[in-house]
């Protein structure tokens, strides 16, 4: 049995409930980060704001899943094995994400952190539950080289270079769907407000602390005084 590296379970366990504390989940979602080419580790199977000491478990991208292991699990197998980039995943159910996809919309970039998934995330045409290899194989195809894939009426997945990253796209991609649906329920024409190219290639950038300091909005609360203070 591989043995669990404890400081990167726990920053998946920081991801799961600060995903948790946001919104971006509820009963449903889960999170993993790579551990080499060949494993990751997957959140444990429950609630994710609920996590608190529960360990995750490693889990191979090639083969069977490990008993106990959540079937849309395949999707985070699928993902690392097409793109050796990614280091993070996070499979959310966040809400304006969720209503927008019933009807096929993926937020187009219309703000700063709406720029990281332009022109648009992909979507994947199709609510079911995502418990085979191969429906999980061309999930991996639609995201491609994307940060993130909307699943239509069935939430969404980000991907990072870790799971920071990966956890920072998440609420990225709700707060750029959260406009969508403002603008479109305030009656504009959704063909304008867009970003140019310009405009998105100076706002995707990842300097100047971004990642840092949206980990750090999202899992502060959870540290002991001690350790917020060593950060310092």
């Amino acid at each position: 049995m591989d043995r669990l590296d404890p400081v990167l379970d726990e920053r998946v366990r920081l991801a799961a409930r600060g995903l948790g504390r946001a919104g971006l989940v509820h009963a449903f979602g889960h999170c993993s980060a790579r551990v080499d080419a060949e494993k990751f580790l997957v959140c444990a199977p429950m609630p994710m704001g609920l996590i608190r000491d529960e360990p995750g478990t490693i889990v191979s991208v090639e083969g069977d899943l490990p008993s106990g292991v959540l079937g849309e699990v395949r999707a985070h197998q699928a993902i690392y094995r097409a793109r050796p980039d990614v280091g993070g995943i996070c499979r959310i159910m966040p809400p304006a994400t969720m209503a927008l996809s019933t009807m096929g919309i993926t937020p187009a970039a219309r703000h700063g952190l709406g720029a990281y998934f332009a022109p648009a995330p992909p979507l994947w045409n199709d609510p079911r539950l995502l418990r085979d290899s191969e429906s999980a194989s061309r999930l991996a195809t639609t995201l491609g080289s994307a940060s993130a894939v909307v699943m239509r009426a069935n939430g969404a997945i980000t991907v990072g270079r870790d799971i920071e990253e990966a956890a920072t796209f998440a609420f990225f991609l709700e707060d750029a769907a959260r406009v969508e649906r403002d603008i479109r329920s305030m009656g504009f024409d959704p063909a304008t407000g867009l970003l140019d190219a310009c405009e998105i290639r100076a706002r995707q950038t990842l300097s100047g602390g971004v990642v840092e300091r949206l980990w750090q909005w999202l899992t502060e609360w959870q540290q002991p005084e001690n350790s917020r203070a060593a950060s310092r």
